[in-house]
């Protein structure tokens, strides 16, 4: 992705170095709480992993490797395209586009949504309208995930800002007030219909980022690659050998690939809806 020397956020909040105690929530993949089911499944004590991700700030600043300077430059710069791109889209739907902070943390943090671990991954919290990130998760997303490439942490960023425009637009709140009123099965269903909704909403900026010249050659598959590796299914095979179809909440590799897919040939925010899909 061509990125060096472009404009960037002006809505970061760095708050690396400084620590937060509670209980964890899912984010892209939701690994983190999967992990911590199979632990306590196994007879383990979830307080031992819960106390990992409690921390103090320190008072001192942090102090920034050089690949994290540069990383924190990088989803900046991606924050600031996601940002133009739907100001402009949101205007010509005749809607004025909010645009969310990104928090940068090391560790654990504290949102509106409670406190979360590194191990979750990046997440969006729809009560405060930031993205969380701890810049770690982009050496997860190559070695563990085995998905390199600014362009797939590109997508990870793109499909968090999706959940930000689904908040603008009372989607997530729709979705979030079936919670006692269908099965379990029945929300999960439209958790993966809104987990799906993200990911094309990240093939719309990535679009017009295609528009605006930004993608180099195998940046498409960068993105592709990464989608496909926090499928429901293939997380779950990783972590346990099997996969539950009835317990997906954010859809299966297949998925996310092809829904990722439709946004970035369609560019528009209207242009495919997985909550008006059949057989989902």
């Amino acid at each position: 992705m061509r990125w060096q020397g472009r404009r960037r956020s002006s809505n970061v909040e760095d708050r690396r170095g400084m620590g937060s105690k509670g209980l964890i929530g899912g984010g892209i993949g939701g690994v983190g709480l999967i992990f911590v089911l199979l632990f306590t499944l196994l007879g383990g004590n979830p307080e031992e992993l819960l106390g990992g991700i409690s921390g103090t700030d320190s008072g001192t600043p942090y102090e920034e490797t050089d690949q994290e300077r540069e990383l924190s430059e990088f989803v900046s710069v991606v924050l600031a395209d996601t940002e133009e791109v739907w100001t402009e889209i949101f205007l010509k739907e005749g809607l004025e586009y909010e645009k969310p902070a990104l928090v940068l943390y090391s560790g654990s943090v504290q949102s509106a949504c409670g406190a979360a671990g590194s191990s979750v991954g990046p997440f969006y919290c729809p009560g405060d309208q930031k993205l969380y990130i701890d810049l770690s998760f982009y050496q997860e997303l190559q070695h563990q995930f085995q998905a390199p490439g600014d362009f797939a942490m590109a997508y990870v960023i793109a499909h968090e800002v999706g959940h930000h425009v689904q908040t603008l637009l009372g989607t997530s709140q729709r979705v979030a007030a079936l919670r006692n009123k269908v099965s379990q099965e029945e929300y999960n269903r439209q958790s993966v219909k809104l987990e799906l909704q993200a990911d094309y909403y990240a093939g719309v900026w990535a679009h017009h980022a295609q528009g605006m010249n930004l993608l180099e050659e195998g940046d498409l598959e960068e993105a592709l690659t990464a989608a496909s590796a926090v499928g429901d299914d293939t997380i779950q095979k990783k972590a346990q050998g099997y996969a539950v179809p009835e317990s997906f909440t954010h859809g299966t590799s297949e998925q996310r690939k092809s829904w990722f897919y439709k946004g970035f040939k369609s560019g528009s925010l209207k242009g495919s809806d997985p909550f008006k899909a059949s057989g989902l």
